[in-house]
């Protein structure tokens, strides 16, 4: 009896599910595994040392592709300002509003007259993004930069977010 033709099912049955459990406990270990991974690596994520407007310009994207700008060189990178009207204190309001409303997971970080930085957390790993805004009352536009901390694809995550942003920012 050495096949496993000649055994009573019963026993083939016993086998497989003991074969089943062992792999859903190895895929349940790794799992866990790679969450607490990824957890430790959001965790760990230090804000950039460069964030902020020098020069009337916020600071380039790194060369990953998690990151968008209006003010990028890169047409991957690249989104487009968004105009707005009245004062630069009116267009900092508009932009606190919005971000307080549709976005629980962002904390301002600072702020100026001219600027704000926001950190947006994603909700599982707490993967953190910075946000910034910089109002140019010479060109009556509103900058912003959206970049992803850690790894090196966001999946469009920050496009998307600066794109439902800019629509409604818009007058």
């Amino acid at each position: 009896m050495n096949s496993t033709t000649d055994q009573p099912p019963a026993e083939i049955n016993k086998r497989a599910r003991f074969s089943l459990s062992k792999i859903g406990r190895n895929v349940f270990t790794v799992l866990i595994l790679s969450s607490i991974g990824l957890l430790g690596i959001s965790m760990t994520s230090k804000q950039p040392d460069n964030l902020g407007v020098t020069a009337g310009k916020l600071a380039a994207c790194p060369d990953t592709p998690n990151c968008v700008s209006t003010q990028a060189d890169d047409p991957a990178k690249q989104m487009k300002p968004v105009a707005f009207s009245g004062s630069p204190s009116e267009a900092i309001s508009k932009i606190k509003e919005v971000v307080k409303l549709n976005y629980p997971r962002a904390t301002l970080i600072s702020e100026t007259e001219h600027y704000l930085h926001y950190e947006f957390k994603s909700l599982i790993f707490r993967f953190i993004d910075d946000v910034e805004f910089f109002v140019d009352d010479n060109l009556s536009v509103i900058q912003f930069r959206s970049a992803s901390r850690v790894g090196h694809s966001d999946l469009g995550v920050n496009r998307k977010r600066m794109n439902q942003l800019a629509e409604s920012l818009k007058p």
